[in-house]
């Protein structure tokens, strides 16, 4: 992990909070991450949003409460922190917290979920030439039910939705824990949708709350996309009907900062691209970059965990910091069936 060494040591600033307990009002007023950029050209790379930060370990600390409250996924913050025991991290390790992306190719409108990366990116128009960008992670699909990818428009939202069980999940639950309910009401403290529902065009998938923050970043649902609960609260007023969005499944994703170009990859997790090497390097020419070190891509992909990382021939190991302007405020068998995500 020597990528992820250099970062250590090029970054300056701790974040932390006052201690180690994690009351739920503590993550309702956490910080969204929100940007406005420059809106891309079509075919033309985006830039790199945020930076990544550093965290001081304390007693009684688990890598799934650092997670959400800095609005990361399991996923991501285990795969930049490769090693640690994610329920017990030492106390007074130095880890690092991955709030660096790089946008999805190649729509910058509407909702965009990125599959392999766990994470639901929402751009709106900022004002003329300009884009505003807010990101989310999420869960996601197991393997055997997978979430697909496909355009969608959102055609309904709806408030403490009833879930009703579809009978091939109704019958996982009769066998795994005798649990024969037909529904959940809406509200129940274990309805998997959560408080706030958004229902989409693709036939059974919907974008979701949950009963359970820690399988954010993991794959668990039957499908369908689940927010932590104040970060589905946060984006739920938002989004209008009718707007249209898009489950993406890129392994690869490219941008630019200062003038260098950025490659940022994740777990293949469907086993959709297997050559990851391949693909970066076929996606690097698509988008038009040539000056590419070889072995920086391969590095990169080796040791970034994650984070967008530099490519350009003779472009350093560090980026500088984006701006932020942080929002306080806190194939598949079973298509067709409405699930809970």
């Amino acid at each position: 992990m020597r990528l992820i060494a250099s970062v250590l040591l090029a970054l300056g600033t701790l974040a932390s909070v006052a201690c180690a307990e994690y009351p739920e009002e503590l993550f309702w007023n956490k910080r969204f991450s929100s940007f406005t950029i420059p809106t891309p050209a079509r075919g033309g790379l985006p830039p790199v949003l945020g930076d990544v930060r550093l965290y001081r370990i304390k007693n009684g600390d688990t890598l799934m409460d650092i997670a959400r409250l800095y609005g990361l996924g399991y996923n991501e913050i285990v795969d930049a922190n490769p090693g640690l025991d994610p329920w017990v991290p030492p106390a007074g390790a130095t880890i690092l917290l991955p709030m660096e992306w790089i946008p999805p190719c190649c729509t910058y409108e509407g909702i965009v979920v990125n599959i392999p990366e766990m994470r639901l990116f929402y751009f709106t128009p900022a004002g003329p030439g300009t884009t505003q960008v807010q990101t989310y992670p999420v869960g996601l699909g197991r393997d055997d039910w997978q979430t697909p990818s496909g355009h969608f428009k959102v055609i309904g939202k709806t408030v403490n939705p009833q879930w009703n069980i579809p009978e091939s999940i109704r019958q996982e639950h009769i066998a795994e824990r005798d649990d024969y309910r037909t529904f959940i009401p809406g509200g129940a403290p274990d309805n998997p949708l959560g408080k706030y529902r958004l229902e989409l065009t693709l036939p059974a998938y919907r974008i979701h709350g949950t009963d359970i923050p820690w399988g954010v970043g993991m794959q668990v649902s039957h499908g369908c996309v689940r927010l932590y609960p104040e970060d589905i609260e946060h984006l739920f007023p938002q989004v209008p009907v009718g707007i249209a969005g898009e489950f993406t499944y890129q392994t690869v994703k490219v941008g630019q900062r200062g003038g260098e170009v950025y490659v940022e990859s994740h777990e293949d997790i469907y086993g959709k691209t297997p050559a990851i090497f391949r693909e970066t390097m076929t996606a690097l020419e698509r988008r038009g970059v040539r000056a590419v070190d070889a072995g920086k891509v391969e590095r990169g992909l080796d040791e970034s965990g994650g984070i967008p990382f530099p490519v350009t021939r003779g472009a350093g190991e560090a980026g500088q910091t984006a701006h932020s302007t942080g929002d306080d405020g806190a194939a598949n068998p079973h298509q067709g069936q409405a699930r809970d995500g």
